[in-house]
């Protein structure tokens, strides 16, 4: 090591030192960032069987198959929640055990696939580029963001600290699209395009609802104590009624603001109080100036306005 180096992790040591709350040292891992992620494709490949091996999955083999992964899920699974509810505190401790939650998770595994073929013919009836239910499992991110919520809000609903987000976050980087796993959702879920919809963690959205890209359902405000420190785990995001469409770019905040039934949120509307059902909601029509651009580039050649 040379002398630049020497000082450089001279430096380094004296800040993990000086600066805290964003050191670990001396204390038992947490959840790992690869583990989370090998595990996030190995629950696609049980929910999705035959779309994402590389090979072809015939049907006499699919028990054998599907045991396999599934041996591999549950060893790795166990590992991780024992590592996260280390954050936990003793006594909650005592009343969570990382093989029941494994287990009791991944039982929930074939209601999460009834819910997401919904979330299928959902993206297959409201999109008509779409060809094929295969397409979308393969093709449409939106497909993968909802899976991976799906299966994060049963961990969340069980307690656990950080899989249930750093679950999200891995579909999030994939697909641009950040659903918390807090969030409660009914069933077909379709989200058009999806990059940059952001749904937070006490939103509920109802059955039959059609999002588009660049959509956020968050908070309004942060609620904060005498200290001036936030509050958590009130409600901070809204209600989205059954059958809502929601169009690109549009705002919606708020813990009490309910989007009723039926309705229709045009494009980059920005609400924070609550919609009857049965409602469109729209912009006012802007003038626009419409020239032709020939003729406006020879009026500036002449020195005209």
């Amino acid at each position: 090591m040379d002398i630049l180096e020497r000082k450089i992790v001279d430096d380094l040591l004296l800040s993990y030192q000086e600066v805290g709350g964003i050191n670990r040292i001396d204390s038992a891992n947490l959840p790992s960032r690869p583990a989370i992620a090998a595990l996030c494709e190995g629950l696609m490949q049980i929910l999705f069987p035959g779309f994402l091996e590389t090979e072809a999955i015939e049907s006499e083999n699919l028990e054998e198959e599907t045991a396999q992964v599934l041996s591999k899920i549950v060893y790795a699974l166990e590992k991780e929640i024992k590592r996260s509810l280390r954050l936990l505190s003793e006594e909650n401790l005592k009343v969570k055990d990382p093989k029941d939650l494994a287990s009791d998770f991944l039982s929930e595994l074939p209601n999460i696939r009834g819910l997401l073929r919904t979330d299928v013919e959902a993206a297959y009836e409201g999109d008509p580029a779409a060809q094929s239910f295969e397409e979308i499992i393969l093709a449409y991110p939106c497909l993968e963001a909802i899976a991976i919520q799906r299966m994060s809000h049963v961990l969340y609903c069980f307690g656990i600290p950080l899989i249930p987000r750093m679950m999200t976050e891995w579909a999030h980087s994939k697909t641009g699209i950040d659903i918390h796993p807090g969030a409660k959702i009914g069933s077909h879920f379709f989200i058009d395009h999806g990059t940059g919809v952001v749904i937070g963690e006490t939103c509920v959205i109802g059955s039959h609802v059609k999002l588009y890209h660049g959509v956020t359902l968050g908070a309004r405000s942060f609620q904060k104590d005498n200290e001036g420190n936030p509050i958590k785990g009130i409600k901070r995001h809204p209600n989205v009624g059954d059958n809502v469409v929601i169009y690109p770019g549009a705002t919606i905040l708020g813990g009490e603001t309910v989007i009723g039934a039926r309705s229709t949120i045009g494009a980059n509307a920005f609400i924070m109080n609550s919609i009857d059902e049965d409602s469109l909601v729209a912009l006012s029509e802007v003038e626009h100036e419409i020239k032709n651009k020939r003729n406006h580039k020879e009026a500036e050649d002449n020195g005209q306005s």
